[in-house]
């Protein structure tokens, strides 16, 4: 039987079980529980705020300690019953929020919103969380998923904040077109991950399988009762960037602002079916582009910002993408190849645009990876004769840090919205707009 105990002074030891009332959401999928009696902070998993739970401390640091709610004992009005059998304490962490209602996750995605811009950008602003449209229930949207595999060959989904791969039969928040893979039905001997990705307009699905050892994984890959899909891709790919095919050409037909964008498997898109296509129209109407104008997207991956931006500006304007992954850059350039004011340079974003030809730019995208934008960009993006900029972002965090520079460089912040392109999990997708005169 557990052991249950009441912190009044020293520090937990991992494995107590504690009641605690949780607190207020923060970054992570996580509810704060600070304990009146002592300095400690405890960072609560799998509850709700207002909660009173039983906790297991999961970890101890000499600042804070983490747990999970393994019983509640006063639930929220918000909480449901976790649709997915994998989603708990001990399970899959890839998801967050399974036990709070739809509703309920875009109001605590929001709280975390505003309280990063409150805390790293001195900012006071009302954040509202949209719905994203393709996945009313929540589940079924994720267009790629990245199976981990154990040293026994069994793929599976990874333990919060563990290595530890946990066997699945299925994702609920998987595409059908993911799930119908059956990766977690097979043995992929040599393989450490297996990559899944569809386009559910189309019903094409690509495959990738990461490993040390490419020719030999290669050969091993249980490819022949594979199920079928339209335009079936699989490439193996090992340290570094090197890639081997293995089968069909390499790269999905994604669909977004009313056309084809070609992809390479492992290559950056939203994994939202809906996603996509809202936030190239949420950046046109945030930088509002005019025939003639000159435009910059950075990050710019496969170029769906800087085709639309393009496709706005007309042959009078110009617009420069900046992309330093190799096989983007090719996307991008055969995409934009219909519009032959758009060109792409491949390199560091900071040190390309310190070197290209962009003094004639007036408006500027970003959708820097996780880690936001690197300050030497920020600079930049500061020192050049812009005057509207749109920041997308997947990290609340690293946006509001971001931010905090812009506004200390001259920039206002004219507009935020957010959007739930991620539900069931913590992340929520961001776009800021930045205007000066």
């Amino acid at each position: 039987m557990d052991r249950v105990t009441t912190l009044t002074g020293p520090a937990p030891m991992t494995g107590d079980v504690l009641e605690l009332v949780a607190g207020e959401v923060v970054h992570g999928g996580w509810c704060v529980s600070r304990q009146d009696d002592t300095a400690w902070v405890i960072f609560v998993r799998h509850a709700l705020p207002g909660e009173r739970v039983r906790a297991r401390i999961t970890q101890v640091t000499s600042r804070f300690a983490r747990a999970d709610a393994v019983e509640i004992l006063d639930a929220s009005p918000d909480r449901v019953t976790a649709p997915c059998q994998y989603a708990g304490p001990g399970r899959c962490g890839g998801c967050d929020w399974q036990h709070a209602s739809l509703a309920a996750q875009r109001q605590l995605k929001a709280a975390v919103v505003r309280q990063q811009l409150s805390r790293l950008a001195g900012l006071d602003r009302e954040v509202v969380v949209e719905a994203v449209a393709g996945a009313d229930s929540g589940l079924g949207w994720r267009t790629t998923v990245s199976f981990a595999v154990d040293p026994a060959g069994t793929a599976g989904l990874r333990r919060h904040r563990s290595r530890a791969v946990i066997g699945v039969s299925e994702c609920l928040i998987a595409h059908p077109l993911v799930t119908e893979a059956d990766v977690t039905g097979r043995r992929w001997p040599g393989a450490q991950a297996i990559h899944v990705s569809a386009v559910p307009e189309t019903g094409e699905r690509g495959l990738v399988a990461a490993g040390q050892g490419r020719a030999r994984l290669a050969s091993s890959l249980p490819l022949r009762d594979l199920p079928p899909a339209a335009g079936d891709s699989v490439l193996v790919t090992g340290p570094g960037t090197a890639r081997t095919p293995v089968r069909g050409r390499g790269y999905l037909t994604r669909k977004a602002a009313g056309r084809d964008w070609r992809v390479s498997l492992g290559g950056f898109w939203q994994v939202h079916p809906g996603a996509a296509d809202l936030l190239a129209g949420a950046v046109l109407a945030a930088l509002d582009p005019q025939p003639g104008a000159s435009a910059l997207d950075l990050y710019c991956g496969a170029g769906l910002f800087a085709g639309v931006l393009a496709q706005a500006v007309g042959s009078a304007g110009s617009v420069v993408g900046i992309e330093e992954d190799t096989s983007a850059v090719r996307d991008a350039r055969h995409n934009l190849r219909e519009w032959p004011w758009a060109r792409v340079h491949r390199g560091d974003v900071a040190a390309v645009l310190g070197q290209a030809d962009v003094g004639e730019a007036s408006l500027a995208v970003l959708d820097p990876p996780r880690t936001g934008a690197e300050r030497a960009v920020i600079d930049q993006l500061c020192a050049l004769p812009l005057r509207r900029l749109a920041y997308v972002s997947c990290d609340p965090a690293t946006l509001a840090r971001d931010l905090r520079l812009l506004l200390d460089g001259g920039w206002r912040l004219a507009g935020l919205r957010a959007f739930d392109a991620f539900p069931m999990t913590h992340h929520v997708e961001c776009l800021a707009t930045l205007t000066r005169d």
